[in-house]
């Protein structure tokens, strides 16, 4: 997994890529979530457009990133979920646990409510 970061207003746009499953990707978005943290960055969106495979260690990456972001005031939404991506959500009833969108823009939108 890699990960390009990128900003919008007082969003971070996390531009993940590749597989998302767990290792050394999970200290890999882990380490950023906190540095972002520290830097008084709350508003974080995973855009999962360019993750072509995930697994269920994938999914725990993203719930500790999910957790993360709000034990300490802040939130992470999804933003492009893939078909395949959506199905493991909603097989796994994540989906009432994340704000996932299907596009970028929606995910930027949610969080001027």
């Amino acid at each position: 997994m890699t990960i390009k970061e990128k900003e919008i207003g007082e969003i971070v746009v996390l531009e993940l890529a590749g597989k998302i499953m767990g290792g050394p990707d999970a200290s890999l978005l882990n380490d950023k979530l906190h540095d972002l943290l520290d830097n008084g960055k709350m508003k974080i969106i995973a855009d999962l457009a360019n993750v072509n495979w995930m697994n269920s260690s994938g999914l725990g990456i993203l719930i500790g990133g999910l957790t993360t972001m709000r034990n300490n005031g802040g939130d992470l939404k999804l933003a492009n979920v893939t078909e395949r991506i959506q199905s493991l959500l909603m097989i796994t009833k994540l989906l009432t646990v994340f704000d996932a969108h299907d596009s970028l823009e929606k995910a930027v939108a949610s969080f001027k409510k």
